[in-house]
């Protein structure tokens, strides 16, 4: 099965806006078997919405088209259909009673404008929009199956979810093959190193295509599965997955598309362990990270943004003599944060940062991108300092705060290697 997406708008065809509505369709056909052939965007612009419905209908078996449904002159997206399949427009009446509910749940008088968003195509299925004013259609032409949407994002998740994809699994009934997709995540190696590792002949991931998707600042390895039933595409997913991660090794931090924060919350329970992070340059995003997780009350206990060197002193106990001897960025200074962390919250566990996230700081022996991890246990207290410059003060922070959650989760594990240059 073949599918294209025709996004529509000028300030999606202008780059004002991302088109995040083609990324996320695309996700959700591709997790479903159907393969995306094209992403297509035109403006707001009768005539050219018009010859990309033309050219998409003879090649693709399903296409998704987005933006253009609106009660302004600006929403051509109807006119276009009509004009491109040789109909007319007409009043549909439960579009009709679609864009009317809208307004009498919220107690609000409609404008005669938005009667224009029930003006669908002939032949047309409506599809309700149970969040915005403007409902979606559905229509048939030559080999394929259109399926119209809101631009608004949020309206265009409900309705793939509620409207779309039911409808295109009801048209797959004679499609015997099931399929499924599977997402390794990777952090500490780069795109085109995994791209290059995973460069294995192609029968070794026997029934399962491979795709990369950067996310910074990890790498997701997508295994995309068919097969005739479910007991050999799981078979098949779980071999994959196994010579993925037998090749990038442990890098992988996640087998089934969890975060990294996740993972380590995972951990952390699993061992009845608690944890507390005093963090600097990182500026709470650890925190918020691990804080972003349901259920994270169970395991966190304290959070300290110790930012000055006042700070690191008067709050973790960090040693002013090594703060004059070593400076705020040093291993030393690391190890003290977290150990300060861990005695004042009682937590079995610490972790800490501090480093320089640019773009101003830093220098010969300590230049930006620097960064220190402290890492304070039951056992052991150490620390690992790394050079991670991504040329943009909020990549560091990202690219740090990751690289603390993974030293921790390594050292959950005890599966520590050599730092990562």
């Amino acid at each position: 099965m073949i599918a294209e997406i025709l996004s529509t708008g000028e300030e999606v065809r202008s780059g004002a806006v991302i088109d995040t509505n083609a990324a996320y369709i695309a996700q959700c056909l591709e997790a479903r078997g159907i393969e995306v052939a094209r992403h297509l965007c035109v403006g707001d612009d009768v005539e050219k919405i018009s010859d990309s419905l033309r050219m998409i209908a003879p090649g693709a078996d399903f296409a998704v088209v987005t933006g253009g449904l609106g009660p302004t002159g600006d929403d051509l997206t109807a006119d276009a259909a009509a004009r491109a399949f040789g109909v007319n427009l007409r009043l549909d009446s439960k579009a009709m009673e679609n864009v009317t509910e809208f307004f009498s749940r919220r107690n609000r008088k409609m404008s005669p404008s938005n009667e224009k968003q029930a003006w669908l195509p002939e032949g047309a299925e409506m599809l309700y929009n149970p969040t915005g004013t403007a409902p979606g259609f559905m229509l048939r032409f030559q080999r394929c199956c259109f399926f119209f949407l809101p631009g608004v994002p949020s309206e265009m998740v409900r309705m793939m979810h509620d409207a779309v994809l039911p409808r295109i699994a009801r048209l797959r009934k004679d499609d015997r093959q099931v399929f499924a997709v599977r997402t390794l995540c990777v952090f500490g190696l780069p795109e085109p190193v995994i791209g290059e590792r995973l460069a294995v002949p192609e029968k070794e991931f026997q029934g399962v295509r491979l795709g990369l998707r950067s996310v910074f600042p990890e790498v997701q390895v997508k295994l995309y599965g068919r097969a005739q039933d479910r007991a050999e595409l799981e078979k098949n997913l779980d071999e994959a997955a196994d010579r993925v991660c037998s090749i990038i090794g442990d890098y992988v931090f996640s087998g089934n598309g969890s975060s990294m924060e996740t993972v380590v919350g995972n951990l952390l329970r699993a061992q009845n362990a608690t944890l507390s992070v005093s963090e600097s340059c990182t500026g709470g995003l650890i925190s918020h990270l691990l804080t972003q997780v349901a259920g994270s009350s169970d395991y966190f206990l304290f959070s300290g943004v110790t930012y000055s060197n006042a700070a690191k002193i008067k709050v973790l106990g960090v040693s002013r003599e090594t703060l004059d001897r070593f400076g705020a960025v040093s291993e030393q200074t690391a190890m003290e944060m977290a150990q300060g962390a861990r005695r004042i919250s009682g937590a079995v566990y610490a972790v800490s940062t501090t480093g320089i996230a640019g773009p101003d700081g830093g220098g010969p022996e300590k230049p930006v991108g620097t960064v220190c991890i402290g890492f304070a246990g039951p056992e052991e207290v150490v620390a690992w300092r790394y050079c991670l410059d991504f040329a943009d003060r909020s990549r560091n922070k990202q690219v740090f705060a990751m690289k603390a959650l993974d030293q921790l989760r390594r050292s959950l594990l005890n599966t520590r290697k050599r730092p990562i240059d």
